[in-house]
């Protein structure tokens, strides 16, 4: 190998080389929050926010009445008043002065408004997570946090558990948490059966929310569709992104933070966000040479009718 001549200067000497610091941030994880996209906004008033679901009397095929018979009430069936709990989540910063004061790469010129937007993307994340999880509603206490009760915790009308697993729920003004099962291999079969269950129930789901893996082994899925290579543009089509089913199509949706165990067929239109606080920027009293700031969202979950909708636990 050949070497430099004697008393070459090199870079290695040198002291006066400008750093190269580019003026850029690269950060790769993942922002999309699809359950808390597919809900919508509505306003909570108190803590503990309720609704009423409702539902119809079975069709009587035999709805043949006397002519000129007496009329006769039928039977009212009272609604069901259901609720869950508002989750306080946040996100804190502080930023010395000198900080904010200094030249930066990659974030502008003030630290602060940078990760004020950091923060708040956490937060997005943070609360993406909890709606989608199985946790139970609690009132909390003045030592222990409120919490919303998760989309998972709803389900007791359709649902596909393994061995050993059991329904949450609302009850007494209680959502409680799902008992896990026995994991077992995702099947078209379980899918099939749980969109029928949902369909006699009385809903129409749009959108299945499932894990990534478990996204992986659903586009395997065969239906009675051909897999079709096209050569000209050498693409092999290997994902299924919407699955037509007997009963509908629905948007097959990956989350990257629900539990690798579960896949719910939702309804969009039968799930809300509360809110009692929307997400703010809130400042801080400063008590030194910084500046403060919390990010802060109140809101709760609302599973308009949970028999609109469908969940397969429990498998892999």
């Amino acid at each position: 190998m050949a070497t430099a001549p004697t008393n070459t200067f090199q870079s290695y000497q040198s002291v006066g080389t400008r750093e190269d610091l580019k003026d850029f941030i690269s950060n790769i994880a993942p922002t999309a929050t699809p359950f808390l996209t597919m809900c919508t906004s509505t306003d909570a008033e108190n803590t503990y926010f309720e609704w009423q679901t409702d539902t119809f009397a079975q069709p009587n095929p035999q709805n043949a009445a006397v002519e000129g018979a007496d009329s006769v009430g039928d039977a009212v069936v009272p609604t069901v008043r259901v609720g869950n709990r508002t989750q306080i989540s946040t996100k804190n910063l502080v930023v010395s002065g000198t900080q904010d004061a200094t030249n930066k790469a990659g974030r502008g010129k003030k630290e602060t408004a940078y990760q004020i937007t950091k923060k708040t993307k956490e937060l997005k994340r943070d609360m993406e997570a909890a709606l989608v999880q199985n946790n139970p509603s609690s009132a909390g206490s003045a030592a222990t946090a409120r919490l919303t009760g998760s989309a998972e915790s709803w389900f007791v009308t359709n649902v596909n558990r393994g061995t050993g697993g059991a329904n949450g729920g609302f009850s007494g003004g209680t959502v409680a948490a799902p008992t896990d099962g026995v994991l077992r291999p995702f099947t078209e079969g379980q899918l099939k059966s749980i969109l029928q269950s949902v369909f006699n129930a009385g809903g129409d789901p749009d959108m299945l929310l499932m894990p990534a893996a478990i996204k992986q082994e659903f586009s395997t899925f065969s239906g009675n569709a051909n897999r079709m290579a096209e050569a000209e543009e050498k693409k092999l089509f290997a994902a299924v992104d919407v699955y037509e089913s007997d009963f509908g199509q629905l948007k097959a949706v990956p989350d990257r933070f629900m539990r690798p165990r579960s896949v719910m067929a939702l309804q969009s239109d039968l799930w809300k966000v509360a809110y009692l606080r929307p997400l703010v920027v809130k400042p801080l009293g400063d008590t030194g040479d910084s500046t403060k700031k919390e990010i802060i969202s109140e809101y709760g979950l609302m599973c308009m009718n949970e028999a609109g909708n469908g969940i397969i636990a429990d498998v892999t």
